[in-house]
């Protein structure tokens, strides 16, 4: 699993600045506690400071440590005991001054044994949804929101089926593909004319590989290609850009969206066989969404990129009456 480099980073930030929230909160209710209880904060102030008066004086004399080490530990024991007594006696709980991380795990420092512990990958991925909030809606974009309603149960000749039946089959394949998402997941071409879901179930696609831990990165595909160029021609005008295809390279899923839309150049021909070719090398999973046809894919782009789609990735038709059409005809 690769974790995206800006979206870790934002996380580690938040995640740190709620701790020390949390630190800041806990030192103002221990100083309420102090003023209300005084002896307390001797208590507190002896138990921060005995032990290491002791052993360094023991150590400073050359001297064995363990019978000064089982003084403070018996002392230590009795202001604790005096400590929850005070407590408890002014209606506090007795482990109400010791300050507990909140995860158990990691103790509130984000990893466990080198490895990103659940508490923060809570927050990569809450990161990451609002990061693609701001180019979908994702308040909308979950699988229990789609409905078939929109779709014709009449077949389509051209296509031996209904534009009903072909979006159950492509909905199941949409959401199998999410829920089950891996390394090993393949890619998905999907494809058809305007306003039939494309982007809606990419949307969906998105939400739940992100919320499953995963690094997504979606975008338009005019959007992907001036990125690209930015960081290939123009570095020092656009130093994100770079960051931008580094992040395109290494995501573990990547989500272009309208293919077809931007001005086709040299330059986005051989970026779009960069990304294709490349990550397929890599073993890296990407969904692909365009209104054109294979053939026309294959003339706007090269011959190259449409054999490695047909190829490589799995076709998913969308056809019908453009939805957004449908509704405006029915509010009118």
């Amino acid at each position: 699993m690769a974790y995206d480099e800006k979206i870790l980073q934002i996380s580690l930030e938040q995640f740190r600045a709620d701790k020390e929230r949390r630190e800041a909160a806990f030192e103002r209710k221990q100083e309420e506690i102090f003023r209300r209880i005084p002896r307390l904060r001797e208590i507190d102030r002896e138990l921060r400071s005995t032990m290491a008066q002791i052993v360094t004086s023991a150590l400073r004399r050359g001297t064995d440590p363990m019978p000064a080490l089982r003084v403070i530990r018996d002392r230590n024991l009795d202001l604790q005991r005096e400590r929850a007594a005070l407590l408890m006696e002014k209606g506090y709980e007795p482990d109400e001054l010791e300050e507990k991380p909140q995860c158990v795990l990691c103790g509130d420092e984000g990893f466990v044994n080198g490895a990103m512990c659940r508490c923060l990958k809570t927050y990569y991925t809450q990161t990451q949804i609002r990061e693609l909030s701001s180019m979908l809606d994702m308040g909308s974009a979950s699988f229990e929101n789609f409905s078939f309603d929109w779709y014709d149960r009449t077949p389509w000749k051209d296509y031996g089926t209904s534009p009903y039946e072909n979006m159950e089959r492509v909905y199941d394949t949409c959401q199998d593909y999410a829920r089950q998402f891996s390394p090993a997941s393949g890619s998905l071409l999907l494809t058809g004319e305007p306003g039939l879901g494309k982007t809606f179930l990419s949307a969906c696609i998105a939400r739940v590989v992100s919320e499953r831990g995963f690094s997504v990165v979606y975008d338009t595909a005019s959007s992907v290609f001036t990125q690209f160029e930015r960081a290939k021609f123009h570095r020092e005008d656009f130093p994100e850009a770079q960051e931008y295809v580094d992040r395109c390279t290494n995501c573990d899923l990547l989500i272009i969206d309208d293919l077809g839309t931007e001005m086709t150049t040299s330059f986005v021909q051989s970026a779009l066989y960069q990304i294709v070719n490349g990550r397929l090398l890599a073993g890296k999973q990407t969904i692909i969404s365009t209104n054109l046809t294979a053939s026309d894919i294959g003339k706007r782009y090269s011959e190259q990129i449409r054999s490695r789609l047909e190829g490589e990735y799995q076709g998913l038709p969308f056809f019908g009456e453009d939805i957004r059409v449908k509704r405006r005809r029915m509010s009118s």
